[in-house]
């Protein structure tokens, strides 16, 4: 007589997850569900308030949140230094939680009249918000999965966070010009309780736990490590080519929507229904191709695929800068990251040492990150007084984007090499 068939099984044939996987898979999934639900509730308002300061002041808001980041990273690493996965998950989640009431209380009470600036504040917290909660996310990840396993499940976690983020944006829609958007932030609170909880119970249904002692090493060690390897260079270089382009695109697109729309609810409404569209996009992708892909493909070919998109969609923008462009190539730029070149790049951290996926990683994924959203604002900015319009600076991108697909490949040959000791 046959067994009747279970959910494990059905997820099996689906996501190629093997028996001793799906339990510590499903809350790694969770997990991510409930972190970018948090952060996809609150990232159209960010938008939205970033436009209203004016886009002329975008870059002035990128370095504040550099000099936050250069604040932010060694007293990060010193907490990873001392307490254990599990501890310095929480107090780092629960920092975030804090910051946010705190917003919903200044943006609740404060008169109306110091909102362009508490919302300039909330722009910059929010950039490093996003950024800290999804790299310790990815960060224990890589630490719970091996190689073998990234490169099957990655995908499906990062499953879990398209659907947390369809969440969190298809609720900003529905609310956006009902209700002031200020009580969202409460919500963001509950959803990152949410993600501590499943951060725990993934963490003690992991089969061969990890040490479970504090990681150790100097606050600064992360910095040491990558000035010392050329693969963790590789990978900065990765990132920066990445947010180069991501920033020229996010400011073309910005110039247009601070023309085309007057009204700040009308704004977050709009750019929530992009978020909307990004992830229903990445959705099916994520579910059916990804593990598959980066299998067949491997990890290098994958991560070259956003680069091939971006010199494709800059190409079309240098030829015809419209608002219908900018967000068709924004909306499969951002799909594509999320679907195939994000699970590609975090299976690159799979083969170093576990140090160096909380120290290293947490610097790549935030000053670095950010580094290259700094050299994209202030270029963007020369560019635009020396009379480059979009076009102009579309075609600028191109052969940055062909030097960022090389880059792709020759991690992909590293990673390989680390993975199988060659």
């Amino acid at each position: 007589m046959n067994r009747p068939e279970t959910f494990g099984d059905r997820l099996r044939r689906v996501i190629q997850v093997r028996p001793g996987e799906v339990r510590v898979a499903l809350w790694a999934f969770g997990y991510f569900f409930f972190v970018l639900a948090g952060y996809y509730i609150i990232r159209p308002m960010r938008d939205a308030m970033g436009v209203a300061g004016g886009v002329r002041n975008l870059p002035w808001l990128f370095t504040g949140t550099m000099l936050v980041m250069l604040l932010v990273n060694p007293a990060f690493a010193a907490l990873v230094s001392r307490l254990t996965r599990r501890r310095f998950i929480s107090w780092t989640y629960r920092f975030f939680m804090v910051n946010l009431a705190l917003f919903f209380l200044l943006f609740r009470f404060l008169p109306g009249e110091n909102h362009i600036f508490l919302g300039r504040m909330f722009y910059i917290w929010s950039a490093v918000f996003n950024l800290y909660v999804v790299s310790v996310f990815w960060a224990f990840a890589a630490d719970t999965f091996r190689p073998e396993q990234g490169k099957r499940l990655f995908g499906f976690l990062g499953l879990g966070g398209t659907l947390g983020a369809i969440c969190g944006s298809g609720i900003t829609t529905l609310a956006a010009e009902r209700i002031d958007t200020v009580w969202l932030l409460l919500l963001s609170v509950l959803l990152l309780e949410c993600a501590v909880r499943c951060s725990r119970k993934a963490g003690a249904a992991d089969a061969d736990p990890p040490d479970r002692r504090p990681i150790g090493g100097t606050a600064l060690a992360g910095l040491g490590h990558v000035a010392r390897s050329p693969y963790l260079l590789g990978i900065c270089l990765y990132m920066m080519l990445y947010t180069v382009l991501a920033t020229f695109l996010y400011f073309q697109q910005a110039s247009i929507v601070e023309l085309s729309f007057a009204d700040s609810g009308a704004r977050t409404g709009f750019f929530a229904r992009i978020d909307l569209a990004v992830n229903v996009l990445t959705i099916l992708t994520q579910l059916f191709l990804t593990g598959r892909v980066i299998r067949l493909l491997g990890v290098g070919l994958t991560l070259a695929l956003l680069p091939l998109i971006c010199i494709v969609g800059f190409t079309g923008l240098g030829l015809a800068p419209t608002l219908t462009a900018i967000v068709l190539f924004q909306v499969l730029r951002r799909s594509g990251n999320y679907a195939l070149a994000r699970p590609a790049r975090e299976v690159l951290y799979t083969v170093v040492p576990r140090e160096d996926k909380y120290k290293a990683k947490s610097f790549i994924d935030t000053f670095v990150y950010r580094g290259g959203d700094q050299i994209g604002a202030w270029a963007w900015a020369l560019m635009g007084r020396l009379g480059i319009g979009v076009s102009g600076i579309a075609w600028v991108a191109v052969p940055l984007a062909g030097l960022w697909l090389a880059v792709s490949l020759w991690l992909g040959r590293r990673q390989n090499g680390l993975e199988t000791g060659g």
